[in-house]
Formats: C-alpha cells, structure tokens, sequence
C-alpha cells in the first residue's frame, strides 16, 4: 500500500506544499500561505487518504529545493511520480521537463517536443494544472512572442525564477 507523506518547506518565492507517495514526488506547489488548502481537496478525495505532516521524508526534495535556490542546483534528481496528470497533459509535461537550467520553450515548441505541434494551448493548460511546479519547469515555457506569460496569477515568480537562472532577455 503507498504511503501518503507531505510537508510545507519555505522558500524565496513562499511556501511550497510538497506531497510524497512513498519516495517518489506527487506533487509540489507554492501556496499562498502554509496552510492554504487549495488543492488539498480534490487531492484527499483522489487518493482517498489524507497526507500525514512527515519534513523527514521529504529531506532530499528539500535540499534538492534550497541548492536550486541558493544557485547550485540545475538539475532535480529526486524521483518524480507523474501519476496524478494522463494523456496529452503527461506528454506535455514530459516534454517540459527536457528544457535545460537556464533556457526558455514557446508552448508551440513544447507542443512539438510532445509529438502535437498545434496543442500549444494544450501545453498551457497542461502548465498551469500541473501537480508539480519548480521541478516539473513549467516556468520555462513562455509566450511565442518571447514575453514571460503568466504563472499561476503570478507572474513576478515566475520572473524571479527565470532571474535565478539567468536566463536571457528576462
């Protein structure tokens, strides 16, 4: 049976709700304040569990999580469970994950890279629900015309991340 672990870590662009199934990463976002419990819901009636605070597990998405934001980190190693998201959205989302540290993808580039080149609205949707942000850079797919785009209501994190990694034109 699959054990359900969470925590809420903080970071520079605010707390972010971390759940495990067993050692693998379910699921990442930055809340609004640590006991935002946006999500939580339909999380819960998901899994039909309710996540148990457990810092202790989640050490080595934490650390992995505090290099990336003191700027030695490029590349997330901790393991990730895309199992929440299917179809084209997993795709999608795959395809996300092969943009490197430092560079940027037009959803119409993504949507290419995920066998689907005219499902960039697709790829946008795929971004903004997906279970797993930071990890999964959905920060790095941006608007065709260059401009940064939004980022779940929050553009200035998404700025502050593409700052982070130095990316070119930002």
């Amino acid at each position: 049976m699959t054990r359900y672990r969470m925590t809420v870590h903080p970071t520079p662009i605010g707390p972010v709700r971390i759940v495990l199934a067993d050692d693998r990463l379910l699921a990442l976002g930055v809340l609004d304040r640590p006991d935002d419990p946006r999500g939580w819901e339909a999380l819960v009636r998901q899994l039909g569990v309710v996540p148990d605070d457990d810092a202790a597990a989640a050490a080595s998405v934490t650390a992995e999580l505090d290099a990336y934001f003191a700027g030695d980190l490029r590349e997330f190693t901790v393991p990730v469970d895309l199992s929440l998201v299917r179809g084209f959205t997993r795709t999608a989302l795959e395809a996300v994950r092969r943009i490197p540290y430092g560079e940027t993808a037009a959803y119409g580039e993504v949507a290419a890279m995920a066998g689907s080149p005219r499902a960039s609205r697709a790829v946008g949707t795929a971004c903004a629900t997906t279970p797993i942000s930071l990890i999964v850079p959905v920060h790095r797919v941006i608007r065709a015309d260059g401009s940064i785009g939004p980022y779940g209501g929050h553009p200035e994190v998404k700025r502050f991340l593409l700052e982070l990694e130095d990316v070119p034109g930002v």
